[in-house]
């Protein structure tokens, strides 16, 4: 095989996989960027004492950026073959790699401490839920109904949960948002078998314990990916190197 068809195979698959981490960046930055605008998610209404979550997603933001400026670079690099370039691509790449390996552990060791924290503002929230001296809340509790809502669930762990609500105007009460209502309030008096029983966490349990081999097949692809592109830019470079001291 000639070495202008061996150039222009290691452009294809070079560029094919940076196209790749290209869109990535970009969703990054959308998603990022999106979850950071609006107030009316659920996690930035959980969190809006912290902060915590909002430096997540500056995280997510700045990542995505930074993918974004790691493929234009690997794009000059390797569309002109400009062998410093492509070093530097070389050990953004590699940096990438650590950083996202230690990120995944990081979210691993946190496992246990967010979901703690998550699980306190859950039932603050449920507490709190309703209080016409807390209308700096309304946010919280709407977004609290939407995922009730959504997921056909009530309460934390079950709509026995409400129980501890004294906002209510009888203790028999639930959320509407805990039933098949479509009433525009924050109470309701529906019969047990109009009730959502199961509670919120078991859903996102749930949801989590079904799509967890996907999330960790993801995050191993891109890290196979990332390999995959850190040797063939290697070989790239090394092709190039090789083919100027042939002509020379």
């Amino acid at each position: 095989m000639s070495r202008k068809n061996k150039t222009l195979i290691f452009k294809y698959f070079l560029n094919l996989i940076n196209g790749a981490f290209l869109v990535l960046g970009l969703l990054l930055m959308g998603f990022g960027a999106w979850l950071l605008l609006d107030r009316n998610n659920f996690f930035t209404a959980l969190d809006e004492d912290n902060h915590s979550i909002v430096y997540v997603f500056q995280i997510l933001i700045g990542t995505g950026s930074a993918i974004v400026l790691l493929c234009l670079l690997g794009y000059l690099g390797i569309h002109n073959e400009i062998r410093w370039l492509l070093l530097l691509y070389t050990a953004l790449l590699m940096w990438a790699f650590g950083v996202q390996v230690v990120f995944s552990a990081f979210i691993i060791i946190k496992k246990k401490e967010v979901h703690q924290a998550w699980h306190d503002k859950i039932d603050l929230i449920i507490s709190e839920y309703g209080s016409k001296d807390m209308p700096e809340d309304i946010p919280k509790w709407t977004v609290l109904n939407a995922l009730q809502k959504t997921l056909q669930c009530c309460g934390q762990y079950n709509y026995t949960d409400w129980i501890k609500n004294k906002n209510k105007e009888n203790s028999e009460q639930v959320p509407c948002s805990c039933t098949n209502s479509t009433l525009r309030k924050w109470f309701c008096d529906e019969p047990l078998n109009s009730t959502y029983l199961e509670g919120c966490e078991n859903k996102i349990n749930t949801w989590y314990s079904d799509n967890a081999l996907t999330l960790i097949g993801i995050n191993f692809g891109l890290l196979a990916s990332e390999v995959l592109q850190i040797l063939l830019t290697v070989s790239f470079f090394r092709h190039i190197k090789n083919r100027i001291y042939t002509e020379v």
